[in-house]
């Protein structure tokens, strides 16, 4: 494990616009000049030789991880199952709805908590749309360290009684998520606070890269045509992007997988950033969707995603919630009960699959991505986290 000079013993963070350097003790979570954080000086590199002797979780590619497991932290998370289609020959489908806390938030939530048990913060804040919330109250609680959560007050009661039940306090929001983001976001910085942020803190996301990782493994060290995610904040698409980048680099594999990001139509500023050829996204004024978890108006690192979409050869799109409605139940029959914001993937494969997208630019680049001979699709979260439907932000 490659380290800074911090004097914790873990990698430092680094502004990816100035280039300032944050020792990862002073709980900074964003730098001065505005920039988000990435983690600094860290190249690492997987020990193959080792994967037969270590658990079949997520800390199996603790080379790779910036913060060593804390065996009482870890809920035996990761390596969820990979699995065929039954509908659609040539897609296999990653079931993160499976993770401890039924989503794949869970990847870096359990790093977080485990930073937070290492440095002894004393407390935790970090604002959600429900999955991440849910998944810090759980590994907090395993950590000892209390947590406060602020969700949109039109969040789903699943997710709400999830929260709670692990102990957390839950501050509910008026308005938006993006409200509920500038409600933390005012408030982060508190003295020996961690602002467990999914989309600030940038060790979340070398949690989150895990999933890229088992995807190689599960496919004999091989990595598929196209890998389509569902993407809000973005923490999906540059956890894939770190873990493919990553295994190129070290030569266990020879290319980067194409990246297909799914956006909910009402809400979409990503698709319409790489529709313009833009290399920012724009706010948007973002509509009423059943997909909650990925309607994100102003996501921070919205940058960083576009960029990592196109570098991989990829493009983004959308879908609407009919599509989405009917792309869960279609994955019901199959087996799989998801939340709306997982079932956008599905909607976005059965829409290349039958030539029922539209005609829109990147709609055009993404059909034959999405039917290439081998596409993984993750299941990002269980549908008992919203059975009737989604609760749409209002």
């Amino acid at each position: 494990m490659s380290t800074s000079d911090g004097g914790t013993g873990l990698p430092d963070l680094a502004c990816a616009s100035c280039g300032e350097t944050y020792g990862v003790d002073t709980l900074a979570w964003r730098c001065r000049c505005g920039g988000v954080l990435d983690v600094a000086d860290f190249r690492p590199v997987l020990r193959t030789d080792a994967l037969a002797g270590r658990p079949s979780s997520l800390w199996r590619y603790q080379d790779v991880l910036p913060v060593a497991a804390d065996p009482g932290v870890t809920l035996g998370e990761g390596m969820s199952p990979l699995v065929p289609s039954r509908a659609l020959d040539h897609v296999r489908l990653k079931l993160d709805l499976l993770m401890p806390t039924l989503s794949f938030k869970d990847r870096g939530a359990v790093v977080l908590a485990t930073l937070a048990a290492r440095l002894g913060v004393r407390a935790a804040m970090v604002d959600s749309s429900g999955n991440a919330g849910t998944a810090a109250a759980a590994y907090l609680a395993r950590a000892g360290v209390p947590c406060e959560v602020l969700v949109p007050a039109s969040t789903s009661p699943a997710k709400l009684a999830q929260m709670r039940a692990h102990g957390a306090t839950v501050t509910l929001v008026p308005g938006s998520r993006a409200d509920t983001s500038a409600a933390a976001v005012a408030r982060a910085g508190e003295p020996g606070v961690l602002y467990a942020s999914h989309v600030f803190h940038p060790y979340f996301l070398h949690g989150v890269k895990t999933y890229g990782y088992e995807i190689w493994e599960q496919s004999g060290g091989r990595l598929p045509d196209t890998v389509v995610v569902p993407v809000g904040n973005g923490t999906m698409v540059l956890g894939c992007h770190l873990a493919f980048h990553e295994l190129v680099a070290a030569g266990l594999a020879e290319r980067v997988p194409r990246l297909v990001a799914v956006q909910a139509a009402p809400c979409s500023p990503l698709e319409r950033a790489m529709a313009d050829g833009a290399t920012a996204p724009s706010p948007v004024p973002g509509g009423p969707t059943i997909a909650e978890g990925i309607a994100i108006t102003a996501p921070p690192r919205g940058a960083q995603v576009l960029a990592a979409v196109r570098g991989s050869g990829g493009t983004i799109v959308s879908v609407t919630d009919g599509q989405t409605a009917a792309a869960r139940a279609e994955l019901a029959a199959e087996g799989l009960f998801v939340e709306p914001t997982s079932a956008v993937c599905w909607a976005a494969v059965r829409a290349a699959a039958d030539g029922t997208h539209d005609t829109r630019p990147t709609w055009a680049a993404a059909a034959p991505l999405l039917t290439a001979g081998s596409v993984v699709v993750p299941l990002c979260g269980a549908g008992l986290k919203s059975p009737g439907g989604g609760g749409a932000h209002r």
